[in-house]
C-alpha cells in the first residue's frame, strides 16, 4: 500500500535471532544493529552493513587498547535481539487490519506506526509501518523503540499496587513516610490520591516544557514542584499532573530501597516479558529507536523538540516497542503481574470529583462502549504520541505508538476499531461516552 509521498506501507523481513552468549560493551550494541539492520527491506547487500560495522568494532578496539581499558561503550542500552512481525490472524483480517493503518497515517500524516494486538494471552499481531526515520530513509518495524510517554504511568502504578499486595505499602498513609524528600504540606497526599491525579500536585506551567536539562536522579527530578503549595485539599479535585506519578516513583524507591528503574524492570518488565523496555535516555544508543516528529501550522513535517524525560521516568519517561507494551497489557488483565482483586480494583469507576471530564478506575480512564467495557491509557509528548487499548471482558489489547507527537485522542479511535476489528461483536448496547481531551496525555 502506498502513503502520500510515495511511502510504501512496509512489512519488513523477520529479524534472525540465533542464541549466542551476552555479548560486552559496544561490541553487543553493534552486533544487534548489524542483525536489525539487515531485517529491513529497505536494506540492500549486507556487504557495506558489515564492513560499517566492521569498521565500528576496529575503531572501538583501537580506542580501547589505546586507553589499556575493556572494550566496552560509554553509553549503551541493552536490548533484546528484534523478534520481528508477528502474523497469527487470518488473512482477511490482516487486510482490514492495515486498511484501517494505512487511512490513519494518511489522514494524519504519521510518519511511522508500529501496533501489537494480544488475545487470549498472547500477542497474535505485530508489524510496523512508515518511516522511522525519514531523514535517512529508515523503516519501522514491529520492534521499533518509541518514547511511551504517559503509558509510563500505569507501569507505575502496576509498581505500586504490587507493593500494596505484599504489604510494604499502604495507599493511604501519607507518601511522605515513603519519601522523605516530599516536604510537609498542608494537608497529607496518599498513594492513592497520586494515582488518580487527585493528590493536588501542580501540573506544567507555562515555559517548563520541554526541558533539555539531564536529572541524574529522580530525587532531583522532585526538586521542580516538591516546594510548592498544594493546588487543593486532595480528594477533592481531579488534576492531571505527571509531577504526581515522579512522587510514587520516589515512594517506589523508598518502599524497594532501588531506584525506580531497577525495581520495575525486575517487577513489572520481566514478569510481563518486556525485553525492549528501558527508561528514556537521549545520551544511549538505542537500536531501533525512532526519531521523532510535530507537524508546523501548516501541516510540515519537522523535527520534534529536543527534550530530556529524566526527571519523570514514573510519568512520561519510558521507551519501548508496540510488543512490549502489548504483552504489558496482556499480563495486565490475565493478573500476572496484579491479583485479580486488585485487577478488579483497578478497573472499578470511582465517583467523580470537580474538575473530571470523564470516568476514571483507581489509575486509568475507563468506560463502557456498546455494552463493553474498555480501559486505556494514552501517551503524548516531543516526538511521539501513544495508546494502549484493553477490552477487560474478551482479553483484546491493543498497543500503537507512533512518532508524531499531537494524536493520541486520534489514536484512542484507532485502537477501538481495531479492536472491534478482531473481537468477536459485543451485545448491543449504549454507545461509549468517553472523552478524550488532554488531561490523559501529557
Amino acid at each position: 500500500m502506498i502513503l502520500p509521498g510515495g511511502w510504501t506501507l512496509s512489512r519488513p523481513a523477520p529479524a534472525r535471532f540465533e542464541e549466542r552468549p551476552p555479548a560486552i560493551g559496544f561490541e553487543a550494541d553493534t552486533v544487534m544493529m548489524l542483525e536489525d539492520m539487515k531485517s529491513a527491506r529497505s536494506v540492500a547487500p549486507s556487504t557495506p552493513i558489515r564492513r560499517l560495522a566492521a569498521s565500528l568494532l576496529v575503531s572501538m578496539l583501537a580506542a580501547a587498547l589505546a586507553r589499556g581499558g575493556p572494550l566496552q561503550s560509554p553509553v549503551r542500552a541493552p536490548l533484546a535481539p528484534s523478534s520481528g512481525p508477528v502474523r497469527s490472524l487470518p488473512a482477511k483480517t490482516v487486510e482490514a487490519i492495515e486498511t484501517t493503518l494505512t487511512a490513519t497515517m494518511s489522514q494524519l500524516g504519521i510518519p511511522a506506526l508500529s501496533v501489537a494486538i494480544g488475545r487470549e494471552g498472547t500477542v497474535v499481531f505485530a508489524d510496523g509501518y512508515g518511516l522511522a526515520d525519514v531523514e535517512n530513509f529508515v523503516p519501522a518495524k514491529a520492534d521499533t523503540v518509541y518514547r511511551i510517554a504517559s503509558i509510563s504511568k500505569l507501569i507505575t502504578a502496576v509498581a505500586i499496587l504490587q507493593l500494596v499486595e505484599q504489604g510494604r505499602l499502604d495507599l493511604d498513609a501519607p507518601v511522605r513516610e515513603r519519601c522523605p524528600a516530599f516536604p510537609d504540606k498542608r494537608w497529607p497526599v496518599t498513594a492513592r490520591h497520586l494515582l488518580g491525579h487527585r493528590g493536588g500536585i501542580r501540573t506544567y506551567r507555562d515555559g517548563e516544557q520541554p526541558l533539555t536539562r539531564r536529572f541524574e536522579s529522580l530525587q532531583e527530578g522532585l526538586s521542580l514542584f516538591r516546594d510548592d503549595p498544594l493546588e487543593f485539599e486532595p480528594g477533592t479535585r481531579f488534576l492531571y499532573s505527571t509531577y504526581g506519578y515522579s512522587l510514587l516513583g520516589c515512594v517506589v524507591e523508598g518502599v524497594t530501597g532501588r531506584p525506580y528503574a531497577e525495581a520495575v524492570k525486575e517487577s513489572v518488565f520481566a514478569r510481563a516479558g518486556m525485553s525492549r523496555t528501558l527508561p528514556e535516555d537521549v545520551r544511549a544508543v538505542v537500536a531501533n529507536r525512532a526519531r521523532g516528529y510535530v507537524r508546523d501550522g501548516q501541516g510540515r513535517l519537522q523535527n520534534a523538540a529536543l527534550a530530556d524525560m529524566s526527571y519523570k521516568a514514573p510519568g512520561g519517561g519510558i521507551s519501548s516497542t508496540a510488543p512490549d507494551i502489548g504483552r504489558f497489557g496482556l499480563a495486565l488483565l490475565s493478573a500476572h503481574l496484579l491479583e485479580p482483586a486488585t485487577v478488579e480494583e483497578l478497573l472499578q469507576p470511582r465517583d467523580a470529583v470537580a474538575g473530571q471530564s470523564q470516568t476514571w478506575g483507581l489509575a486509568l480512564p475507563i468506560d463502557t462502549r456498546g455494552a463493553r467495557p474498555e480501559a486505556w491509557h494514552l501517551g503524548g509528548q516531543e516526538g511521539t504520541s501513544t495508546a494502549l487499548y484493553m477490552r477487560p471482558d474478551d482479553g483484546t489489547i491493543i498497543a500503537v505508538l507512533t512518532n508524531l507527537e499531537g494524536i493520541p485522542p486520534a489514536l484512542l479511535e484507532v485502537a477501538r476499531r481495531l479492536a472491534d476489528v478482531v473481537s468477536e461483536p459485543a451485545p448491543s448496547g449504549r454507545a461509549g461516552t468517553a472523552e478524550t481531551g488532554p488531561d490523559v496525555a501529557n
